[in-house]
């Protein structure tokens, strides 16, 4: 099976949150604008407008459950997760594109099947219009095509 999930990716249900408890359901993954990084997401962009909403990562209980959906927390060496594409947005103002690149480099560097993709330009979207955010999109379901056959 193949998924394909835009923005929260790090919240259940989720795409990466699943990848790091159940990556046995998945063959590839395609992972757009998430939100991974569950322990500084407060720090980034519009993230301090989300704390009522997710808890606070800096309040010792709160933290405690989002340690738990953090799948920046979760991933581990040793698992064997499927390939998986992560994109942004460079010009994201609500999800940084820090918790992409972070979580990309963390499962490339465990030595995974980790590929990323950040353009220039989009925002909170794939795009300032429909061609680049069909682009973008066809990008995400070619990888998983091609990582699932």
């Amino acid at each position: 099976m193949a998924s394909a999930k835009a923005v929260h990716c790090a919240m259940l249900p989720n795409r990466l949150g699943t990848l790091t408890r159940y990556p046995e359901r998945f063959g590839a993954l395609f992972c757009t604008i998430p939100l991974i990084d569950m322990r500084r997401y407060s720090k980034l962009h519009a993230g301090a407008s989300w704390v009522a909403e997710y808890g606070d990562p800096d309040d010792p209980d709160d933290w405690k459950f989002l340690q738990e959906i953090s799948a920046y927390h979760t991933a581990v060496p040793d698992r064997r997760y499927p390939p998986i594409l992560i994109a942004t947005s460079r010009r994201d103002d609500r999800v940084h594109p820090g918790h992409a690149r972070k979580m990309a480099a963390k499962l490339q560097a465990m030595g995974y099947e980790a590929y990323f993709y950040e353009p220039a330009a989009g925002g909170h979207g794939y795009g300032k219009d429909n061609r680049e955010r069909a682009s973008f999109t066809a990008l995400g379901y070619n990888f998983l095509r091609i990582a699932t056959c």
